[in-house]
């Protein structure tokens, strides 16, 4: 099973659904973007994966054009408090979760 596109070259033309998501892509059913664009996929629909898009540049938005259906936005897997900040309330310096 390939992974999902990430861009619309990799798509080959419009997609159904952009899932825009604040976590980096990863294609394992422990992670919810995973799950629910597979089931999309399923059922006949095509998912492009907008991970950690930077929100203050609309660029990142454009990366797929208009998909025909709509955008899916999900706000990622972990807190952010958890993914910024150590028990001891120090900032973290490494995202584990970002490439």
């Amino acid at each position: 099973m390939p992974f999902l596109p990430v861009n619309r070259e990799e798509a080959g033309g419009d997609v159904d659904f952009v899932y825009v998501c604040g976590d980096a892509y990863v294609d394992h059913p422990s992670f919810g973007a995973s799950i629910i664009s597979r089931v999309l996929e399923a059922e006949g629909f095509s998912v492009g994966m907008l991970c950690q898009p930077d929100y203050h540049d609309c660029e990142d938005f454009k990366k797929f054009g208009r998909p025909r259906l709509g955008f899916l936005v999900s706000a990622g897997n972990i807190d952010s408090m958890v993914a910024h900040y150590t028990a001891a309330k120090k900032r973290r310096s490494q995202d584990y979760y970002s490439p």
